[in-house]
């Protein structure tokens, strides 16, 4: 069973775990595990109840702390809350590492107020318990926050450790604080004898290049003293879309290629930049090279979590057994939306397409398919949660504003990077994301 484990075969851990005569919390511990490594969250999920629902034993702590990360990936705050009740009924919540886990998994639904209260319960704190809520406070856009948080850790005589700056760091990113950025990034070195590494640089690269500083941030890659890896090439490449710098973009696709490191992402970025310009001879030219390469784009994917069960969306879905109603209740949305001013922006749509064709590709985005089912099965008032695997697009943030104050709605939904918290027709990110 640890064998299957270790080389993440996910199959094989299954077939052996059936097989066994007798399955102690060890070896379904393995099997979550197992399932976790290879992505397989809402399996997680489901491999929970059946050990409780089994009883032949009980899920311990080890078991809590992988389901809490699981909830944590999938954005899952019922099920979160369900498993943060169980560990207090079993007594494991003295536990300083399950603490610091429920801290990142409330954080990462989106839920800071619990997450602070777990945090003000833990009686020791050490640098991992204020690293996660300083994470916490910068993913969901309270950069200011997560800075005095910094400062009131220090005067407890905490040491900051790397995962700490890179809390403080993705805060600044977050919120503009381009000096205070910098300011920390020395600090780190001269003050903690930290050096940076890729995580560090990587947040800088974001913070400068969301500020527009984007000939700045690629100085910044070309003289890090640690190699840039991808992701930090992407990092750039995404502040080249958002400011339309398609000739450094293409400079970065170039640096990706030499990586041997170039996804269908990259090229969707770069497709974003050129339809952005409308330069769509530059659009077909890519197209046609990714057709004849065969690359694939990842589809986005958004998920919403109603009554512990999580409901997945792709754009244009038809499998949801709602689909009828989902769609109906969209175009009822779209049509009260239009009426409080709505536009669609449809500089999102990569296609060259007429302004109401744009409009119409747009409508069925993911995260508005998953949005108009939480309106439709939820009593007013309701505060929806929705999960993205991609970054949220123009269109869909505005969509997402005007819906929470046409319907007094509280949305929050967590895209690949942050969280967007919408409120009476505002966003938390005060459209700098």
């Amino acid at each position: 069973m640890e064998f299957y484990s270790s080389f993440a075969s996910r199959e094989d851990a299954c077939k052996v775990f059936d097989e066994m005569s007798q399955k102690d919390t060890v070896a379904w511990n393995v099997l979550i595990s197992c399932y976790l490594r290879n992505g397989r969250t809402r399996d997680v999920l489901m491999l929970f109840d059946n050990m409780k629902n089994e009883g032949v034993c009980e899920p311990d702590d080890v078991t809590c702390l992988l389901v809490t990360q699981a909830c944590a990936n999938l954005g899952a705050l019922e099920f979160g809350e369900k498993v943060h009740r169980y560990i207090k009924e079993r007594g494991y919540g003295t536990a300083r590492n399950l603490s610091n886990s429920l801290i990142s998994m409330y954080s990462r639904c989106g839920c800071l107020d619990k997450a602070y209260d777990v945090f003000k319960g833990i009686g020791e704190k050490n640098v991992i318990s204020w690293s996660a809520m300083i994470s916490g406070l910068a993913m969901n856009g309270f950069g200011r926050d997560a800075i005095l948080a910094f400062e009131e850790m220090r005067k407890t005589g905490v040491i900051p450790d790397e995962q700490t700056f890179t809390g403080l760091l993705s805060a600044c990113s977050h919120c503009g604080l381009v000096d205070e950025g910098m300011e920390f990034l020395n600090q780190m070195s001269k003050e903690f004898s930290i050096m940076p590494n890729v995580h560090h640089y990587g947040c800088v690269v974001d913070l400068l290049g969301r500020a527009g500083l984007l000939e700045q941030a690629y100085r910044v890659i070309i003289s890090m003293k640690v190699k840039p890896d991808a992701t930090i090439w992407r990092t750039l490449l995404g502040a080249c879309r958002i400011h339309g710098h398609f000739t450094l973009g293409e400079r970065v696709i170039e640096h990706l290629i030499e990586l041997k490191a170039q996804e269908a992402g990259d090229y969707v970025l770069l497709l974003n930049i050129y339809s952005s310009t409308g330069s769509w001879e530059k659009v077909s030219e890519l197209r046609k090279f990714l057709k004849d390469k065969g690359i694939q784009t990842t589809p986005g994917c958004s998920s919403i979590e109603l009554k512990g069960i999580v409901h997945e969306f792709i754009v244009d879905d038809v499998s949801h057994p709602q689909k009828h109603e989902i769609y109906n209740k969209l175009d009822e949305i779209n049509k009260q939306l239009k009426i409080a001013g709505y536009v669609a922006e449809t500089t999102s749509e990569l296609h060259d397409l007429g302004a109401e064709e744009k409009a119409n590709a747009l409508s069925y985005h993911s995260e508005k398919l998953a949005l108009a089912f939480g309106v439709l099965v939820t009593r007013p008032g309701t505060t929806l949660r929705v999960t993205k695997n991609l970054r949220i697009c123009i269109d869909c943030h505005n969509f997402a504003k005007f819906l929470s104050g046409v319907y007094n709605r509280q949305l929050i939904i967590r895209d690949r990077t942050r969280f967007h918290h919408f409120r009476d027709g505002h966003c938390s990110c005060n459209d700098y994301w």
